[in-house]
């Protein structure tokens, strides 16, 4: 089996080439223990090995395979906690060997074809769908948690990288963590990245979530991934910040939030994925900046 292309940066991680070097072998022991038939891997990859397969009976299926990390620890608790709504169905997993058996979307068009406004809706359709509250006792990482870590990382980047954006928008968001993590009340399962490449067109349902990575919080952090969306779009708009008011106005209707509590998140979550200085860390820093202004 060839590994592919996408997925070489993982050599340069802890454990990331061991990894690489088990993969084949993992997925050939998945292939018999499943009775898969493997069609082709999904390309490009870039996080995770992910592959169109066939069930024993025929049926098309996804087989997805993740390298050990904290982010898709749970992501095969949360399919099964939404249970097909909203989200891909979990057919089968193998905790040993962190791999999942999903649900086929057909025919998998990316939600970002659509324009935005149809594709807002719909993604805000699908974080109503998800939104239930987390069960008692679960492994799932705490949002409250990994923000708090979050004030350390984004202060220690912005150090790093020579102070890459203006104190007040660092002092923005380090303020709202705190606020915002303290002051949560309704404690969902939050999918965490859910975008316009991560909702897919599909036939049980007209439209599914794919890719969580899972926590536990505030129900209004699950719109950051989809304020930020479309960054390359939005830079080149001639009024970005008009559309970045539209899109928190129109979430914050759809979805029945606080406005300030999604504006804030949006910040906090934008400056805590920009994780170096290269040309997407400012595209997230250029929506933090507007999210701060909206």
């Amino acid at each position: 089996m060839q590994i592919p292309a996408g997925l070489r940066w993982w050599s340069g991680e802890p454990g990331g080439s061991e990894w690489l070097a088990a993969l084949p072998q993992l997925v050939q022991e998945l292939v018999g223990a499943w009775a898969l038939r493997i069609e082709t891997p999904v390309q490009p990859a870039s996080v995770a090995y992910v592959a169109l397969v066939r069930l024993a009976d025929g049926q098309p299926a996804v087989l997805k395979l993740n390298k050990p990390e904290a982010e898709s620890a749970q992501e095969a608790d949360a399919l099964d906690h939404w249970d097909g709504r909203g989200a891909v169905r979990l057919i089968a997993q193998d905790r040993e060997r962190h791999a999942l058996l999903l649900e086929r979307c057909v025919p998998g068009t990316r939600l970002r074809e659509l324009p935005e406004l149809a594709a807002l809706e719909v993604a805000a359709g699908i974080l109503r769908c998800l939104r239930r509250s987390a069960p008692a006792a679960s492994r799932y990482r705490l949002l409250a948690d990994v923000a708090r870590g979050w004030t350390v990382e984004i202060q220690d980047r912005w150090t790093k990288f020579g102070h890459p954006y203006e104190r007040a928008l660092l002092d923005f968001a380090l303020e709202r963590i705190g606020d915002l993590a303290a002051s949560a009340t309704e404690p969902v399962v939050l999918h965490q990245d859910l975008h316009a490449g991560n909702i897919l067109r599909a036939e049980r349902e007209p439209w599914l979530a794919i890719d969580p990575k899972p926590l536990v919080g505030d129900p209004a952090f699950d719109a950051a991934s989809i304020l930020r969306d479309r960054r390359d779009e939005l830079a080149l708009q001639p009024d970005p910040a008009r559309l970045m008011r539209w899109r928190l106005d129109s979430l914050a209707d759809l979805l029945a939030l606080d406005r300030e509590r999604l504006r804030g998140w949006g910040v906090v979550h934008a400056l805590a994925w920009a994780s170096g200085n290269g040309d997407e860390d400012q595209l997230l820093v250029a929506c933090a900046r507007l999210l701060a202004a909206a």
